[in-house]
């Protein structure tokens, strides 16, 4: 027996069909722009290399290897946009002969080679596809107002002299239409390999400097976890603490005074309420400084807009989290932002600040801006050492930059595994 395939699936197939053929277009025409730069910088580097006996070779180098690596960097923040994030490595070299070294700098001239050659042919083909489906699909209306003996195709080949000559271009058209469906996003994906394979932190590494470095970032954690135990036990023996002891020595001191001096014992039992009161709402400060409840309640998105709207210089958030991270990450990421908006208000004169966060591949990015007097400095105490020991605890990366003048922009890469 046949079973009826419902409507509304066969829809929900068609519209994604529409969309991932669509988003292929846009990334096509979007790798042909930066194809034709990396043609650009790829004669560039032909004329340093021809030129390099004579010097002027080695005078270019400096600005090529630049152009190079920003180009790359471009091409990162583009596929991260329209898809996983590529995580970026570290700032390679500029200068020839470290450059030449680099392994960083070796897969960023095989992808240049790539996508200056096949990245554009298939660039070429995203843009020109969709406009020779458009030409010939739409040519049966207005096919009598060509020149008598011009092309009919917008291949050169045909000539469209009756109906049914136009109707036949009108299906070329369908077919074009076909090809941009079935064959667009394996395009995309295609101009789009080499710059995920090469342009991504790779595996180049020496597995003694990745294990120093894991050597580290344990040791990073547990220095954290010492110092977060030595602050709340400190934030619980100075304050909540000494505020119970109150409460026993007041209504101890009230129970003896009830009989002879009932006023006297009134104003005791008020005192040790008020200390009551105030040691629960520093039990309740620690509690929210070990896990924020407001995480659990909005989400990582609305507890930084919480802070942002506490913050003493108008802050703007902007946050693209589809997904909730691990509760540790989430942690983590609350207090980077809460830290770091302290430092804003207290320390850099801003006028505004902004906070970008988003979740991308399985990583939560985090930028921090704000336009003050910058000059920001992990040893000056202003608590930028205790947050890169947060990230660290979790693998991450964190990057500032704070020249004098400003701006101040401080961005942190966690992992956001569950």
């Amino acid at each position: 027996m046949t079973v009826p395939v419902p409507v509304t699936s066969v829809r929900e197939t068609a519209v994604r069909t529409l969309r991932a053929a669509a988003a292929a277009t846009g990334q096509l025409v979007g790798g042909l722009g930066t194809a034709v730069l990396a043609l650009g910088v790829l004669v560039l580097l032909a004329v340093a290399a021809v030129t390099a006996p004579a010097g002027v070779g080695l005078l270019l180098a400096p600005a090529v290897l630049r152009a190079l690596h920003a180009l790359a960097r471009s091409e990162r923040e583009r596929l991260s946009r329209r898809g996983p994030e590529i995580i970026p490595p570290d700032p390679p070299p500029t200068r020839l002969r470290l450059a030449l070294a680099d392994p960083t700098t070796r897969r960023e001239l095989r992808w240049l080679v790539r996508h200056a050659t096949a990245g554009f042919l298939l660039g070429l083909l995203g843009l020109l596809l969709p406009l020779c489906a458009v030409r010939d699909t739409t040519f049966p209306l207005w096919w009598w107002l060509v020149p008598e003996g011009s092309s009919s195709t917008s291949i050169g080949i045909g000539i469209a002299e009756s109906w049914p000559d136009a109707v036949a271009v009108g299906l070329l058209g369908l077919g074009w239409i076909a090809i941009i469906l079935g064959l667009g996003p394996g395009m995309a994906r295609l101009q789009a390999g080499p710059a995920r394979r090469l342009l991504e932190a790779g595996p180049d590494t020496d597995l003694s400097l990745r294990v120093a470095e894991l050597t580290a970032t344990r040791a990073a954690a547990l220095d954290a976890h010492a110092t977060e135990l030595r602050r709340i036990e400190r934030s619980l023996h100075d304050g909540a603490q000494n505020r119970l002891v109150s409460v026993t020595v007041l209504l101890g001191a009230a129970r003896r005074m009830a009989v002879r001096d009932p006023a006297g014992a009134d104003e005791l039992l008020e005192r040790a309420q008020s200390a009551a009161e105030q040691a629960l709402g520093e039990l309740r400060a620690v509690a929210r400084g070990i896990l924020p409840p407001v995480l659990a309640d909005r989400g990582l998105a609305g507890a930084l807009s919480g802070l942002a709207a506490d913050c003493g210089v108008p802050c703007r958030v902007a946050a693209d989290v589809p997904e909730r991270c691990a509760a540790s990450v989430e942690a983590t990421a609350y207090f980077v932002v809460a830290e770091a908006l302290t430092n804003v208000a207290k320390h850099s004169g801003a006028v505004r600040a902004s906070v970008t966060v988003r979740a991308r591949g399985g990583r939560l990015r985090l930028v921090i801006e704000d336009d003050g007097r910058g000059g920001a400095d992990e040893g000056g105490g202003s608590g930028l050492t205790g947050i890169r020991r947060r990230v660290a605890a979790h693998d991450g990366t964190l990057r500032l930059t704070s020249p004098p003048g400003g701006p101040t922009v401080l961005e942190v890469d966690l992992p956001c595994g569950r």
